[in-house]
């Protein structure tokens, strides 16, 4: 990860250092999507696809903070490459139910590949311990 230390916000100051480091993991996460063709919003979809099948556009719009017009875009191109399917007739007014398809799962893998390939030498100065009281700590904070 590339760090330029005349950005680095003051110590003792956790929001600002989440804030630096979510914007840091941001940037190198959309990279690695990037160099696949997809984004953050495809990961997005995909992933609360895959834990809740059947969101419709605006639910999952809403949890992407995009607005369901742009996540209809979204999801037809996760549709076009097969990731996506939907279970109900089309039609103005109609709830989608979405649906991720085995060839989404893979590629779903593959975009968790890519995040862990920005998270693995961003975590790579901590001991296991660290590691886990990290996520431990930043679950809990977003849990809140």
């Amino acid at each position: 990860m590339t760090r330029n230390p005349a950005e680095r916000p003051p110590p003792g100051r956790p929001a600002l250092l989440l804030l630096a480091l979510g914007r840091l993991v941001r940037e190198e996460v959309e990279r690695a999507l990037d160099a696949k063709g997809l984004s953050l919003r495809h990961l997005s979809a995909l992933g609360h696809l895959s834990r809740e099948p059947g969101l419709s556009y605006s639910t999952l719009g809403r949890r992407a903070g995009v607005t369901a017009q742009s996540m209809q875009a979204t999801v037809r191109q996760l549709e076009q490459i097969g990731a996506v399917r939907r279970v109900t007739p089309a039609g103005r007014g109609r709830t989608a139910e979405l649906r991720v398809t085995d060839a989404g799962r893979r590629l779903l893998s593959e975009m968790d590949d890519a995040v862990g390939s920005v998270e693995t030498p961003l975590l790579d100065g901590l001991t296991t311990e660290e590691q886990a009281s990290l996520g431990a700590l930043l679950s809990r904070l977003l849990a809140k």
